[in-house]
């Protein structure tokens, strides 16, 4: 029998459990790191969390701005919201209140 004879029966023996091995390697590697992998899904649950605070947030900052809007209709009128709003817009002060201005341009 020649070498090559030699090597070609011997072949057929490692052929398949390393075509074997290496379908297993590619497979597993892709589970683990792969686009739709176990490292993505565990940043994907992390994304989720952050956005299901942040709708908290939100919905937190969507309940007091409508609630602020509710007191300024005409019916369920709220003084001393009107007046908060009155002032801030016509820029009136009265002559016992201090006024501190705030300079955002000197913020760092």
């Amino acid at each position: 029998m020649s070498f090559f004879a030699e090597i070609r029966k011997r072949a057929r023996h490692v052929i398949g459990p390393a075509l074997g091995i290496s379908a297993m390697y590619y497979f597993g590697y892709h589970v683990i790191h792969g686009e739709r992998g176990l490292i993505a899904y565990r940043d994907l649950l992390v994304r989720t969390d952050d956005a299901r605070g942040e709708l908290v947030r939100l919905s937190e900052d969507r309940g007091a701005l409508q609630n602020r809007v509710r007191l300024l209709y005409p019916g369920s009128l709220d003084p001393d919201l009107l007046e908060e709003r009155a002032r801030l817009m016509l820029n009136y002060g009265r002559p016992d209140e201090i006024v501190i201005i705030d300079d955002v341009r000197t913020k760092p």
